[in-house]
């Protein structure tokens, strides 16, 4: 979602291991009690696994930009993003960052008491006390002084942003950031690229938010557009002071 990714040099350290783990197009950021990165790597490497299998099998998987079906004979993961996608009434690899980021995350939970993986922007979290979440966006004057405030009860949960501003991924809005709390990964990363391709001006922010809120399994939005900014839902906003 965002570039460069300097933001991850600015989480102080508090006791939790910090490492990465990097393969093909996925570029995992994760912190736990411990260096687990070897069990990350197998854990996403049987993912993409999974997923390139299936799209062999089925390329219009990987091409849709509209909701698209699944078999019941495919891998879990590739059916959350199908069923992720259809909530959200996009194509279901929009919601592959957020999915996998989740997929790895829960397996580390295993592990870990406290588990945070972020894949380009979007965060799946398991803590044990309340962090903050910061929200870039671009060029926005709001970019970097904003946060979202996460509770321990409030986990597992995922915040995945799109951006029509910044990033390589694929938007057909301009909102500098579309910011989505959910359960599910899969979920949070389709809702926020739809928030993100439905704001192209300031007017239609609000039925934009509105819009994701109705969707179940969806339990905050947010929309920063140039100076302008909308949220709803279960969300609690805060200044900035550091990433934790």
């Amino acid at each position: 979602m965002y570039e460069p990714r300097g933001y991850r040099e600015k989480v102080p350290d508090d006791g939790l291991r910090t490492f990465r783990v990097v393969l093909g197009e996925s570029d995992l950021w994760i912190r736990a009690s411990e260096d687990l990165s070897e069990e990350a790597l197998r854990t996403l490497r049987e993912a993409r696994r999974q997923l390139a299998r299936y799209i062999r099998r089925d390329p219009g998987f990987l091409r849709a930009l509209t909701p698209y079906p699944v078999g019941e004979d495919a891998p879990q993961l590739v059916k959350e993003m199908a069923e992720a996608g259809k909530k959200a009434e996009v194509g279901p690899m929009a919601a592959v960052a957020g999915a996998i980021a989740e997929h790895v995350g829960r397996r580390l939970c295993e592990l870990s008491g406290e588990v945070i993986v972020e894949n380009g922007g979007d965060i799946f979290l398991s803590l044990s006390r309340p962090r903050r979440v910061g929200i870039l966006a671009g060029g926005s004057p709001l970019s970097g002084k904003l946060a979202l405030e996460i509770k321990p009860e409030e986990t597992p949960c995922s915040v995945c942003t799109s951006s029509g501003t910044v990033g390589h991924s694929l938007s057909f809005g301009r909102a500098d950031a579309a910011v989505v709390v959910a359960e599910g990964g899969a979920l949070a990363d389709a809702v926020a690229t739809a928030l993100g391709n439905r704001v192209r001006e300031p007017e239609e922010i609000s039925e934009a938010i509105k819009w994701a809120l109705r969707i179940d399994g969806v339990r905050g939005a947010m929309v920063v557009l140039g100076d302008k900014l909308g949220v709803l839902g279960d969300l609690r906003l805060t200044r900035a002071k550091e990433v934790r």
